[in-house]
């Protein structure tokens, strides 16, 4: 009698689709403070994209393809809202504007910072997930998470020409680019966005089918492994400290949490 091979499942081949790009995120992110110039640039717009590929194609293969596509129109349009009323009148994040380092733009808005929401969105609503069980607490953990990581990312993106702030003081200690009230705004479009995000995914969505390693494995090195490259390489060592003293809350709570299972 002879033996025959079961083929992989297409969906087990699919499980592995985030944590490729995941790979990718993190090979490419290296690459960041080791060029400059236009390569630096298209280094950027590839970590992006690759960002908001993961989260999307992580969402729809844990949770299906309506939560998939739905995560991506759910960011999307809260992005452009959020940005376009920002670029108009200031609010809610203080008076900024963009160059034209950063491409084609819609209502002002590049089109490459709503994928930058989208790259940052899922993971921090992964992450809260692991933080808290109920869905206040679940949210406001995914906002604080959301908005910590833009205040690792910001003075970088300053540094690279992407953004300039009219009014970039008083800012947080050591950080003397980017103004408080970004931080207030990310905090309150972040609670917006992680709650539509968990209508969503309640809505749409079933038990995840696969594990969350991909996603967080980008947020993990987008920021402590953004914050070593802040101190080592760019000369950004106040984002550099704030996103490591960020962290140690998140890991004090995962490790408690851990522990009491």
């Amino acid at each position: 009698m002879t033996a025959t091979r079961t083929p992989a499942r297409p969906a087990a081949l699919g499980r592995l689709v985030p944590l490729a790009l995941a790979g990718a995120l993190v090979a490419t992110a290296i690459a960041y403070p080791l060029v400059s110039g236009t390569a630096r640039n298209v280094v950027s717009w590839t970590i992006v994209l690759l960002g908001a590929t993961l989260s999307v194609a992580h969402a729809a293969v844990s949770r299906g393809l309506r939560t998939g596509v739905g995560v991506l129109v759910v960011v999307a349009l809260t992005a452009i809202a959020f940005e376009s009323v920002g670029l108009a009148t200031g609010y809610p994040y203080g008076s900024y504007t963009y160059s034209d380092a950063l491409g084609p733009t819609l209502l002002g808005v590049p089109f490459l910072v709503p994928l930058a929401w989208l790259m940052m969105a899922w993971p921090s609503w992964l992450l809260a997930g692991h933080l808290a069980d109920g869905r206040v607490a679940r949210i406001a953990w995914a906002a604080a998470v959301f908005a910590a990581w833009d205040v690792v990312l910001d003075p970088q993106m300053v540094q690279a020409g992407y953004w300039t702030w009219a009014h970039p003081s008083p800012g947080l200690p050591g950080i003397d680019t980017v103004p408080l009230t970004n931080l207030a705004g990310w905090l309150l479009a972040g609670a917006v966005l992680m709650t539509l995000l968990d209508l969503l995914v309640a809505r749409t969505g079933q038990p995840p089918r696969t594990g969350p390693a991909g996603p967080l494995l980008a947020l993990g090195w987008m920021t402590l492994g953004g914050a070593l490259a802040h101190a080592g390489w760019l000369g950004l060592p106040g984002s550099a400290a704030w996103g490591a003293a960020l962290a140690v809350p998140v890991l004090a709570v995962l490790a408690a949490r851990r522990r009491r299972r």
